[in-house]
């Protein structure tokens, strides 16, 4: 055995670049896969641990004024641990050159400083002083938009008085990783933002005193959450409760967990492809590999060396290439993993990171890869081995040659008809040539797909079903004639009511907490869009339902859905389902305006308007905005856009990048292994081909030009084969925030297939370079 390990060490080196290249692309699965698994991790445990540090509650509720004794009563309940009750309002903003409306949800802090549930992460200075009326702490990400410091000031209006606060301290808290806005669902943090101060000028400014309208209570290990929702929403019911929620339905909370979850099924599909490619590559380069070696797999039997051990020294041979691979995967997948951590950290805003990925992630990228490459070496040596030594040690037969009976041959040159001969007499091995090559093009078409699709949902969302500029909202509902106040400030076209109210929809066993919207049966602003069939008019009753919160529900259409609202006087309505629609963000519910305030029985009223503006006059109707008082939220529609595509670019580009430089590795691989092994096959023939008067030019032909045309062959093929990738990629990536629309533009395979031919060609070069330096008698003395 110490012989053919030597034997297999000399092997490895002779074909050094060969092993490198195949072992990048093991090293790109094994990156991936790290990368995904330590990502996932890290983000877990990085929330864990601030959860904890900081005390991130396990349940909340908002009520419209409850009296501070209730706590107490809420203390006592089982499986409670701790209870915060606040104030949560929301203020006008008015930050020096920043034109614009901006909202900021003022939250008390207690009057014990920093302690109990939902503890602040400070940053920069302190907390407000006990009794300080005019001292706020903003949230990091508020302060960075407006690089606003310590000390600075700003104005406010607070219950319809203006204030002026001055900054004291910058704070991260666990309660808003993930900081939207009232009826958005991207963070838009110069327009939105979080401002902490004393809970006693709080409670004043909003006639409060020794009531609050916020709870949040922290549960003992093992408690129910459910159980713990249940006393809580009988007790605030009387109070005007909004329905108490989990953890898991809380929205920053909600929205970190569903980035978590589309990482962890990036981790299970993405590797897959990878090491699948890199088994199909070993099994390529182990097969041509023991074709050459015939004489000395023959010679090794005839010296007496078993089956088993002969098979075992070129098992071991693949299972070095992926050492190496493993090694290097390692590595790339460590700092990628890194990377792509610090990228999320930063845009969830934690206040630290840890990011210390165990043995676990690395044992089972090693193990994985291992597998694959064994997988893809198992069938050419079981076939090498079983061969006799008198067989072994005599060439391959070679293929039944004939005349071609394609006529157009016989206009081509002599080294053209050699190549044609060359892959058409060999239809296997070139086929699996081609299609190692097309899987690169592949997986580039099936990851640069992505920013196709997001430009499509951002048309169908933003552009096709959104014809407003402005969305204004308010915290509680109000009359329609709200709706006619607004219409007459400057700049403003059209407007269009809208309300929405907090409710738990229910279908047999299955409950979901949604926001029912009511609009006009005819929209012009905020549309009810199909993703398919475009704009719907809502009929006069009944739930308009979006396909993804049927589907949560198991309802269709005719199915009764039992909507408890959370809000007003709490009524249970029983609604039928009367339509469908597909659309691509969130999982809304739709009825007519009318109809829903006629079920509420509370008379004719709003939660948001919709307005159409003059661009010319909007400077005037921001001050305007800014001057009237119960607005929670102004949402800009083209700011929104502008968010939408920043935050993807935070995360979906960077990962789009990673897969680009593994595709690359991908197509060097196969490209350069197909190209040296088929040197080491026809060595002998093309220096032959050399001594009898071919030029180095038309060698290099015979060689590359094969190489060539197994590339074009593989174009269309990768092309169809990242189709079919992209659309299981499509399938595996639903989930209840996002369905992004499957979409490939031909410039995405276009793009696929330069950057291919580019690796390709680098690849080429590297075996012209090798073909320069050929010597050709000491190959052609490899015969004798």
């Amino acid at each position: 055995m110490q012989a053919l390990n030597r034997k297999m060490l000399r092997d490895v080196w002779h074909i050094r670049a060969q092993v490198l290249a195949l072992a990048l692309v093991i090293a790109s699965g094994v990156a991936v896969l790290v990368m995904s698994l330590s990502t996932i991790d890290a983000l877990g445990e990085t929330a864990r641990a601030y959860y904890e540090r900081y005390r991130f509650a396990h349940v909340f509720a908002r009520v419209e004024r409850a009296p501070e004794l209730l706590r107490e009563r809420v203390e006592r309940l089982p499986g409670v641990q701790a209870v915060a009750t606040r104030v949560i309002e929301t203020a006008s903003l008015e930050i020096e050159g920043f034109d614009e409306p901006v909202i900021g949800q003022l939250v008390s802090l207690p009057a014990r400083r920093n302690t109990g549930l939902n503890r602040l992460a400070l940053r920069l200075g302190r907390l407000p002083e006990p009794g300080a009326v005019d001292e706020v702490v903003l949230s990091e990400p508020f302060a960075d938009a407006h690089g606003l410091g310590l000390r600075d000031r700003l104005r406010a209006i607070i219950n319809g008085r203006w204030r002026e606060l001055i900054v004291v301290g910058i704070a991260l808290s666990p309660e808003y990783v993930y900081t939207i806005g009232p009826g958005t669902l991207i963070p838009d943090n110069q327009r939105f933002g979080i401002a902490w101060m004393g809970s006693a000028p709080l409670e004043a400014a909003f006639d409060l005193e020794g009531a609050f309208n916020d709870i949040s209570v922290g549960l003992m290990h093992g408690a129910s959450p459910e159980t713990v929702i249940e006393a809580l929403d009988d007790m605030l019911e009387p109070y005007g409760g909004h329905g108490a929620y989990a953890r898991a339905d809380q929205q920053s909370h909600w929205f970190l967990m569903n980035e978590i979850n589309q990482l962890r099924t990036m981790s299970l599909i993405l590797p897959v492809t990878f090491l699948a490619v890199a088994a199909f590559l070993t099994n390529v380069l182990l097969g041509r590999m023991l074709t050459v070696e015939r004489a000395e797999i023959g010679l090794m039997k005839a010296f007496g060396y078993q089956d088993s051990a002969i098979g075992w020294h070129y098992l071991k041979f693949a299972m070095v290439i992926a050492a190496v691979g493993i090694l290097l995967g390692w590595l790339a997948g460590y700092a990628f993993g890194k990377s792509s951590t610090e990228v999320y950290a930063n845009f969830f805003r934690f206040p630290f990171l840890l990011y210390q990925p165990g043995p676990r992630v690395f044992l089972i990228a090693a193990l994985a890869s291992l597998a694959a490459a064994l997988l893809g070496a198992v069938a050419s040596v079981r076939k090498a081995v079983r061969l006799p030594p008198a067989e072994a040690m005599r060439p391959p037969a070679p293929p039944l040659f004939r005349r071609t009976g394609v006529a157009i041959t016989r206009w081509l040159d002599q080294p053209t008809r050699i190549l044609l001969r060359q892959v058409s007499r060999w239809p296997g091995r070139s086929f699996v040539t081609s299609l190692g090559i097309g899987m690169a093009v592949a997986v580039l078409v099936s990851s640069l797909h992505w920013l196709d699709a997001v430009d499509q949902l951002a048309d169908v969302y933003f552009e096709q079903a959104q014809r407003q500029d402005l969305t204004v909202s308010f915290g509680s509902a109000q009359d329609l004639a709200v709706e006619g106040s607004l219409a007459r400030l400057p700049g403003v076209i059209s407007t269009e009511p809208m309300r929405s109210v907090a409710t738990r929809m229910r279908h047999g066993a299955l409950e979901e907490r949604q926001m029912l919207m009511g609009v006009p049966a005819r929209q012009a602003l905020l549309r009810v869009h199909d993703a398919q069939m475009g704009p719907l008019e809502l009929p006069p009753g009944g739930l308009v339902m979006s396909t993804q919160l049927a589907d949560m529900l198991q309802a269709r259409i005719g199915d009764i859905v039992q909507v408890e609202v959370l809000e007003g006087r709490r009524p249970t309505l029983r609604l039928p389902v009367v339509s469908l629609f597909e659309t691509y963000i969130g999982a809304p519910a739709y009825m007519e305006i009318g109809a829903l305030n006629q079920a509420l029985g509370d008379g004719g009223a709003l939660t948001s308007v919709h307005l159409r503006i003059d661009p010319l006059a909007q400077d005037e109707l921001y001050a305007a905005l800014r001057e009237t008082p119960l607005i929670s939220a102004v949402m800009s529609r083209s700011a929104a856009l502008r968010g939408f595509h920043d935050t993807l670019a935070d995360t979906i580009l960077i990962f789009i990048s990673f897969f680009v430089v593994f595709a690359c590795a991908l197509a060097v691989g196969v490209t350069y292994n197909a190209a040296r092994i088929a040197l080491a096959e026809r060595g002998w023939e093309l220096a032959t081909l050399e001594v009898l008067g071919y030029s180095h030019a038309e060698i290099s032909y015979l060689l590359l030009g094969e190489i060539a045309l197994l590339t074009l062959l593989a174009l269309p093929l990768g092309c169809a084969a990242g189709y079919l990738l992209a659309l299981v990629w499509h399938g595996a990536f639903v989930t209840e925030l996002f369905r992004v629309p499957f979409a490939i533009l031909a410039r995405t395979y276009g793009l696929s297939i330069m950057i291919t031919l580019a690796a390709t060609l680098l690849a080429a070069l590297l075996v012209r370079r090798r073909l320069d330096h050929l010597d050709l008698v000491a190959v052609l003395k490899t015969r004798e």
